[in-house]
């Protein structure tokens, strides 16, 4: 499977004073990569919650840091399914500048309810999708 890649620019808001990337922002950038990558096999999350009534929800992270992204970078963030329960899903994610790691991590989101928030397994034909990835 090849992973999924988003673009995304540094701007201005994503930067500390001294025009590094804020850790945090990176949580930020990866979380519009898993979104797009799961539109991207007619999973959006607004259509779950209307057709299914169910949405993904983060449930845990890892993160490690490993070089600077610096304001008006051009970076590539990367999606990808590395594992797939009933309830829940774990994605590998990357930044990128060119050949350069900037971050990396792995972000595990659970099928929830979306008006109880309640923990729910994937509903089948979601599985079917992602099985096919």
């Amino acid at each position: 499977m090849t992973a999924f890649a988003w673009p995304v620019r540094v701007y201005w808001e994503d930067t500390d004073a001294g025009g590094i990337v804020f850790y945090a922002n990176y949580l930020k950038f990866f979380e519009r990569a898993r979104t797009e990558w799961l539109r991207s096999l007619g999973l959006a999350q607004s259509r779950l919650r209307e057709e299914v009534g169910g949405i993904f929800i983060v449930s845990e992270t890892y993160v490690r840091y490993v070089a600077p992204a610096k304001l008006d970078d051009e970076l590539i963030v990367t999606a990808e399914l590395k594992e797939l329960g009933k309830a829940s899903l774990i994605i590998g994610q990357q930044a990128r500048r060119g050949d350069t790691l900037l971050a990396e991590g792995t972000i595990r989101i659970g099928w929830v309810d979306d008006k109880t928030l309640r923990p729910g397994r994937i509903p089948p034909a979601i599985l079917g999708v992602l099985r096919s990835e």
